[in-house]
């Protein structure tokens, strides 16, 4: 079963909150390749949560 755009949403944010976190660490630890992944999954969640306001959009 697809998610609802609530559940992307949701998933996005909490993709973009990692990806964060994940970002900070490998700055703090002069880690690129961290940094890196932590930027490619804040974009996930970006994409992930923009796919879930659409969906909530179409929805109504």
């Amino acid at each position: 079963m697809a998610n609802t755009g609530r559940e992307d949403k949701g998933e996005g944010l909490l993709d973009k909150a990692k990806g964060k976190i994940k970002e900070a660490v490998g700055d703090a630890r002069d880690d690129d390749k961290q940094k890196a992944e932590g930027q490619v999954q804040k974009e996930k969640g970006e994409v992930r949560e923009r796919t879930g306001d659409i969906k909530r959009e179409h929805d109504r």
